[in-house]
């Protein structure tokens, strides 16, 4: 098995000179999209990273390297130290004239650049947790990314994550006709690990067009290679997005890669119930529940725009990461 790297982004959102930069910077930007792009929700942290690395650590002790990419900020109790961490900063990897940014799609599409990552790698929000056992073989089978090939229309929703979602499947189109797609691939498009979502598949595969795919919001298996290749095929949109200091509706983001390599057959297929996503505003009891019964081996805990005082939340899913991931790993400093 060749080498399986993880990434993971992290910001300080409540770091005074960060912030002070962000609000200069963000007085040049005029864009009707804004109040998504500088809501506090997409930078706050939850406090609740130590169990990233401790489930990495119980779960996954087999990653070969762990990318932190980060603005400039390390978290206190991080043990730097641990042969394992790449302190990654954004001058390490994107072009100078685009920083500072303040946006992670610009970031999550250069993720190649990362010197010493490994050609597979496994991309990581801060709020995708591993709470169970999981294999390399989950991620990647003889070389290619293990995901679920499933499509689904794209949800036009204000605010949303609908805009960037055309945006990628917009440039599949471009290279791939839907039917041949999923002819050439046909038991990884009709796969019975998919479960009911099996269906969406089947009702809009007679569509020469893709409509759009299916999104777990889970961590996603990635080849370098993949990058490389799109960003020979489509640097101008790559490199709008890279210099856009802010969210947009023009950009592209990372899942245009992980659609390329389910429109190009690159993927092993993988239950659907190997992760979920939890609306924490919405399912806090069910995400409660799904951690301290390690009902999956990898989750989603989504902030929202609805919680206003966190605190209350933070204490139930504290609580419930101390049940299974109770004690410190070696990515913590000793005190």
């Amino acid at each position: 098995m060749d080498k399986i790297d993880f990434v993971i982004m992290w910001v300080d959102g409540s770091d005074p000179k960060w912030l002070k930069e962000k609000k200069q910077y963000s007085k040049e930007f005029n864009n009707p999209d804004f109040k998504n792009v500088d809501n506090a929700k997409i930078f706050r942290d939850w406090g609740l990273l130590p169990y990233w690395f401790r489930g990495v650590e119980k779960f996954a002790p087999w990653v070969n390297k762990i990318h932190f990419v980060t603005y400039g900020h390390i978290p206190k109790w991080l043990n730097t130290e641990n042969p394992k961490i790449n302190i990654v900063k954004h001058s390490d990897f994107m072009p100078k004239d685009s920083l500072p940014t303040y946006n992670a799609r610009a970031l999550e599409i250069n993720l190649h650049r990362i010197k010493g990552l490994s050609e597979n790698f496994v991309f990581f929000n801060d709020d995708f947790f591993i709470i169970n056992n999981v294999k390399e073989e989950d991620f990647f089978v003889d070389g290619k990314p293990c995901d679920c090939a499933v499509l689904c229309p794209v949800k036009p929703e204000r605010h949303g994550t609908g805009a960037v979602q055309i945006n990628d499947a917009e440039i599949v189109n471009d290279h791939f006709n839907g039917i041949e797609m999923i002819n050439k691939n046909k038991s990884k498009w009709f796969n019975l690990k998919y479960g009911k979502q099996l269906i969406r598949t089947v009702l809009l595969y007679p569509f020469k067009q893709v409509v759009g795919f299916y999104e777990p919001h889970l961590p996603v298996s990635f080849k370098k290679k993949t990058y490389e290749e799109l960003w020979d095929l489509e640097e101008g949109i790559l490199k709008e997005t890279t210099y856009s200091r802010f969210r947009s509706k023009t950009n592209v983001n990372q899942w245009l890669f992980r659609y390329w390599q389910l429109a190009s057959g690159d993927f092993c297929p993988r239950r659907i119930s190997f992760g979920k996503y939890f609306d924490i505003y919405q399912n806090t009891e069910k995400a409660v529940e799904a951690i301290k019964n390690q009902k999956y081996n990898l989750i989603c805990l989504n902030d929202s725009y609805d919680i206003i005082d966190i605190e209350s939340y933070q204490k139930k899913l504290a609580e419930a990461f101390d049940s299974i991931l109770s004690e410190p790993s070696s990515f913590e400093k000793k005190n």
